[in-house]
Order: C-alpha cells, then sequence, then structure tokens
C-alpha cells in the first residue's frame, strides 16, 4: 500500500488519485525510467552474459529495459552459434579439397 502526497492516507497501489482528497497520484520513478532503449540492447550484444544478468536483474522492475538487453544478448548468441557453424562447415569443406 502507498500513501497520498497531500492528505497522508493509504491509497492503493497503482491508483490515478486519491479517494479521499482527489490529488493526482505520480507514477513510482521504475514507471518512468522503463523505455527499453537501444543502448540496453547494444550492450547485451556486445557483452551476451552482461545482456543476460540484466534481463535476471530488472524483469520485474523495468521489463522494457530488461527485454531490451535479453534481445541484444539473445541475438549475439544466435549470430555466434551461426559463425561457427559456418566455420566448421568451412574447415570440413577445405579438408576434404586437399
Amino acid at each position: 500500500m502507498a500513501f497520498c502526497k497531500k492528505c497522508g492516507n493509504e491509497v492503493s497501489d497503482g491508483v490515478q488519485t486519491c479517494p479521499h482528497c482527489g490529488e493526482t497520484q505520480q507514477q513510482t520513478t521504475s514507471e518512468m525510467v522503463d523505455r527499453g532503449g537501444f543502448g540496453w540492447g547494444l550492450l547485451g550484444c556486445c557483452v551476451p552474459i552482461v545482456g543476460l544478468i540484466l534481463f535476471l536483474v530488472w524483469r520485474d522492475t523495468k521489463p522494457k529495459t530488461a527485454k531490451a538487453a535479453g534481445i541484444g544478448a539473445l541475438v549475439c548468441t544466435i549470430l555466434m552459434v551461426i559463425y561457427y557453424i559456418l566455420i566448421i562447415a568451412l574447415g570440413i569443406g577445405a579438408a576434404f579439397m586437399v
């Protein structure tokens, strides 16, 4: 439960206005800051373990930012698997050509 900023009465979480005095309640800080962002996805792509950790830490408090970091880590991991498959295929192909 939260408290009204104006009258101090107890209000339910997520209400827009206080039922006692009618004062508009502000959003929490985590709702205002959670925008996702390309930067978090890029960080997750460049350092996949960091993207995974950020996803696990922020998945409940900052779902958009967690999703961006998690998708970045997933994209990087998929690209690395494709890269290694291509390198192995080219190595086997080169071995048969000799």
